[in-house]
Parts: C-alpha cells; structure tokens; sequence
C-alpha cells in the first residue's frame, strides 16, 4: 500500500483501502479476503463494520494508515484475525481471544446446545452442579451460564494465562458471580469429598499429534498446541476423561464432549470398555459431521 498520498494528490480513504486490501488477500490466498479486510479496518478504526460503508469517503490519517498496515502484515503471515483483533464472537457474545486459548468456533455451539438441552431453564430451588474441563476462553461456560442462570457452574484450565483470559470474559458479561475458575489439569485439583456434579462438559484437544503440522498455518503456527494435541491417536484427552469422570459425576448425570468427526466409533468404544454410561449419545454439528458425545452416567 503506497501511504505516500497527500491531500494535494489522491487521499486513502476507506473505500479504497478496502478494494486494495482485498485484492492483495485475494492475491496472497487469504480466507474471506473483503471480510477480513472489513473486519481488520473496522478494528483499527475503531468503527463497527456498517459503519465503513457509511464513511466510505472518510480519509485515513498516516497513524490509522500506519496501524491497518501492521494488522495487514500480520493476516498475510496467517495469523488468525481473532488474535489480531483480539476478540472472536461465539454464542452470539463477543469473546477476548489471546494466543493462550484456542479461537471458539461455531462447531462447539452444538456442545452448548446439548448442554442446555437437559439444564432445566428454571432450579426450583435446586440448582445443577456443572463442570467444564479445560475451559479456555470460557466461551462455553460462559455461554451456558448466560442462557441458565440460576445453576453453579465450575471450570477447569491447566494453563493459569487462559484462565485468566476466562475470568476476563465472564466478568465482561456480568457472570463473574456464576462461575468458579479453577487451575487443574482436568480432574487432578478436585478433593474426593466434592460434591458430585450433575453435568461435565468439555472440548479437549482432539487432533492427532502427527497431523497437527499439516492444518491451515492459522492453527499449526498460532494456536496453543496445547489445546489441540491429543496424543498419538487423539483420544488421549477424551479417554482420560471419560475413565475419571465417573468418580466426579452424580449417578445419572452427563458427560457432554465436543469430539472429531472420525472418533465417534471409537468413542462409543471407549465409553463401553468404561462400563460406567448406560446410554451414548452421538450428535451432528451443522455440517452434519458428528461432532458431540453425550454419554449418561449409570
């Protein structure tokens, strides 16, 4: 992008910015390149997207200019928009995203829809205990927590900078008071004298560890591993899971878990070496792909 333009020759304003940043995504292969154009002019402007198409002759100042043009840089390096603008929309709420916590996606919207499917909207004065495990950004705690809020809600995060990012979001939408944040590595920080939980929930790294290097560079080189490794076969973090979530759920409580679209046949497997879930439930994301277990605890 030539910055160079003076009032005296041809200024950048939004509308030309805009057609100039799409075309060099679109020549650099990026995604969506006049959505992410949009959305990172939006940000550095600090404008709602609409609003660009209402200012469209609005000239950028050389600092604007200066600051669109490094989050520019970043996109064609293939860092993911969220971290670049640090927020990610889920649930219809707007999250804080950092590269300590995985980006949400619209897939996991199904794990919240399950949950909240057998959350009674009302507690008639018995609220349901619910856990979710490696929460983070909190989005599906907290997500949950906005639609039901008269239950208890936990979450557990091994890594203290996401959930930090997780208590962050649940205090920008008031549930400060709703959810207790926890640093464990799954199950370990829970007493054995815990008052056992009605529901666990949870989206645990799921992804072969050799294929890892092999996702888009927007996951491979920015997101945590951490939150992605599932070992040599991927099942390593939902295995755990489902062996140790019996000690910690009440007898006919769930077990909810985002899981990949090819690990359904060995999750129902899984759960019935387990011998501890009387019903295994597989449910579709949106793209038809099965996408969440619901395993119901003897």
């Amino acid at each position: 992008m030539n910055v160079q333009a003076t009032p005296q020759t041809t200024e950048w304003n939004i509308q030309r910015v805009l057609e100039w940043t799409t075309t060099y995504f679109t020549t650099h292969r990026i995604d969506s390149p006049r959505t992410t154009a949009e959305v990172l002019l939006a940000h550095a402007l600090h404008l709602e997207r609409i609003d660009l198409y209402l200012r469209y002759d609005q000239p950028l100042s050389s600092a604007e200019l200066s600051i669109f043009k490094e989050f520019v840089r970043r996109r064609i390096l293939h860092e993911p928009v969220a971290y670049i603008t640090g927020q990610k929309e889920f649930w219809s709420l707007n999250f804080m995203v950092s590269p300590s916590v995985l980006i949400p996606r619209p897939d996991t919207e199904c794990l919240v829809e399950a949950a909240l499917e057998l959350l009674p909207p009302e507690t008639a004065g018995k609220p349901k205990r619910v856990l979710e495990l490696g929460t983070g950004s909190g989005a599906i705690i907290v997500a949950m927590a906005s639609e039901r809020k008269g239950h208890c809600y936990f979450a557990s995060e091994k890594s203290v900078a996401a959930a930090a990012q997780a208590r962050e979001n649940a205090d920008i939408h008031g549930l400060t008071e709703n959810i207790s944040f926890f640093c464990s590595d799954w199950f370990q920080a829970l007493r054995g004298d815990i008052q056992p939980f009605d529901m666990i929930v949870s989206n645990p790294p799921y992804v072969v560890a050799g294929e890892i290097d092999a996702l888009a560079p927007e996951i491979a080189g920015f997101e945590p591993r951490m939150a992605l490794d599932g070992d040599v076969d991927g099942l390593a973090a939902l295995r755990h899971i489902v062996q140790e979530a019996p000690h910690w759920l009440q007898s006919g409580g769930y077990l909810i878990l985002e899981i990949g679209s090819d690990q359904r046949t060995s999750m129902e497997a899984i759960a019935l070496d387990c011998g501890a879930y009387q019903g295994v439930e597989c449910i579709r994301d949106y793209g038809g792909r099965d996408r969440v277990m619901r395993l119901l605890l003897r």
